[in-house]
């Protein structure tokens, strides 16, 4: 093989591979494109909004920008876990909009291959998988593959934009 053919060869196997943030909410354990994350950040109270869904905790100041924050346990309709010393929120940018994820933990890089992303199993209408873009297997465990593209509706961010202006006026929640 020529020089030239091992490069381009070299290159589109590393161009296959895609590098995911792991997350942890209680026992599962998800994964989101390393290339959506900006930061990731201990826990801090942020400025709640009014009339906002459940799984939207606020707003935060980052550096002068406006960001929502949604816990991602309640957005997955699991049950609200008391904040600690693990507890991050990673910031998110998805379509130049930034928001934060609040989490359990993080955990590591995975690099993945696309052809070891597996699709979602259909779970009928009793569980929800549209935030889900696939699975894989890490060493005898199984990471879900985040949409990040889903996990803040389009409804919701008018929402917290229209509710913006009144945020100055609410207290922050730890």
């Amino acid at each position: 093989m020529s020089q030239i053919a091992s490069l381009a060869h070299a290159q589109a196997a590393a161009a296959a591979i895609t590098q995911y943030l792991t997350v942890n909410l209680g026992a599962e354990e998800y994964a989101i494109d390393i290339l959506a994350v900006r930061e990731i950040r201990g826990w801090t109270p942020v400025t709640r909004i009014p009339q906002a869904p459940s799984y939207v905790l606020g707003v935060l100041n980052l550096r002068g920008a406006i960001v929502p924050v949604l816990d991602l346990r309640l957005r997955f309709g699991l049950a609200r876990e008391e904040y600690n010393a693990t507890t991050v929120t990673v910031i998110i940018t998805v379509a130049g909009r930034q928001f934060g994820v609040v989490v359990d933990g993080v955990s590591d890089v995975l690099d993945v291959e696309a052809t070891a992303i597996k699709p979602v199993p259909d779970m009928g209408t009793a569980v929800d998988t549209e935030y889900l873009k696939g699975l894989t297997s890490v060493a005898q465990r199984m990471v879900l593959l985040l949409d990040v593209d889903k996990l803040l509706q389009p409804q919701d961010a008018q929402m917290l934009e229209a509710a913006l202006p009144a945020a100055g006026d609410v207290k922050a929640v730890a």
